[in-house]
């Protein structure tokens, strides 16, 4: 997908025009309508303030990737990042048994209060 048909995808499924878009970035419709269309470069002052807007990743924005959101590894503990990038290595047959194995230990895991999601 083309960096540029992102940026009207976004616009389009938040439902706002090429107005609407250009008065957040300070600029006129005309002059935003070129960024769509990959006539002009976008800045990344602008490609910034897009991600931002509209709650997606610079990689999401410039078409890198199809994940809309970067999942920062602060977010994560040191043992969870290396079980996400020892998942990532599985085979798919392997994820698949992963998958059904860490659903079976939830499954049997003790009803608790929460905690173990706010860090606790």
């Amino acid at each position: 997908m083309s960096f540029y048909k992102r940026l009207r995808d976004l616009r389009e499924d938040a439902d706002r025009t090429q107005t609407d878009i250009a008065g957040y970035l300070g600029t006129t419709a005309q002059y935003y309508g070129k960024y769509e269309k990959g006539e002009r470069e976008l800045p990344l002052s602008r490609a910034i303030e897009l991600a931002a807007y509209y709650d997606v990743s610079i990689d999401y924005l410039a078409g890198v990737t199809n994940v809309k959101k970067a999942c920062s590894d602060a977010a994560f503990s040191e043992d969870e990042v290396v079980l996400i990038r020892q998942y990532r290595r599985l085979t798919e047959k392997n994820k698949g048994k992963a998958e059904l194995f860490i659903d079976q230990l939830a499954e049997a895991q003790p009803e608790t209060d929460g905690s173990q999601f706010r860090g606790g």
